[in-house]
């Protein structure tokens, strides 16, 4: 399908209708600021496309040395397991009785 001659017509028309006539201007000069800007953006993306010459000086540094692994730490004894509830009612989980004092 062609756009003609009519088609931009209507189109024009639409817009005016929509926006308004005092509002045309300066949709016009953003929507013209839009392509600029991506203009330049696009030509310079396309400038930092272009390989750049190899640089013939060797890069040149420090060697650093390798550092060493930490110490591991030395195994303990396991701790004693836990003591033995007195009686059966310190066990079970459903109640709950205040420590007596002594």
């Amino acid at each position: 399908m062609r756009l003609e001659g009519w088609h931009i017509v209507i189109i024009v028309v639409i817009a005016i209708l929509l926006f308004g006539a005092p509002k045309l201007p300066g949709l016009a000069r953003s929507v013209g600021q839009s392509l600029r800007i991506f203009k330049s953006e696009v030509r310079q993306l396309k400038e930092d496309d272009v390989p750049a010459k190899p640089a013939t000086d060797p890069v040149t540094g420090a060697v650093i040395p390798p550092v060493p692994p930490a110490p591991v730490p030395a195994p303990t004894a396991p701790a004693a397991p836990p003591a033995a509830p007195a009686s059966h009612r310190e066990d079970s989980y459903g109640s709950y009785e205040a420590p007596k004092e002594p």
